[in-house]
């Protein structure tokens, strides 16, 4: 395992804590589902078990970052790419208790998986990586 900076510790912390909310609020859609009535079963459902595949994919994800595995930098970025979008439509309909705090970790993540010790950890000193990919 190659030496983990600072800054691969931060953006696993940040999408382990993404991951974990999209499990959370995954369960929460799931468990109403089952307990309440649904204006549409399958549209609940589907939304359930999205945020559920969300939130473990961005766990593992998280935990890859952790280990300083190179796959784990374009899936990173993308997710937070697709955050700010969403943490954006959330200010502008003044839900700030979520989009804040989502813009701010997005810009975190996007920050610490895209600085330079990062890519130096997860890519190698000149930015190809020597050893086969992990």
């Amino acid at each position: 395992m190659n030496s983990r900076p600072l800054t691969l510790t931060v953006a696993s912390v940040v999408v382990a804590v993404e991951g974990l909310a999209a499990l959370a609020l995954g369960g929460y859609v799931a468990v109403e589902t089952v307990i309440g009535k649904p204006s549409d079963l399958a549209s609940s459902i589907f939304v359930a078990a999205f945020g559920i595949l969300v939130g473990a994919g961005l766990l593992w994800v998280a935990w890859g970052v952790l280990q300083v595995f190179r796959w784990t930098r374009g899936p990173g970025v993308v997710t937070q790419i697709f955050a700010l979008p969403v943490a954006i439509t959330l200010i502008q309909s003044q839900q700030y208790a979520y989009g804040i705090p989502l813009v701010v970790a997005a810009a975190i993540a996007l920050v610490t998986l895209l600085a330079p010790q990062s890519t130096k950890a997860l890519m190698g000193e000149d930015g190809q990586s020597s050893s086969p990919p992990r």
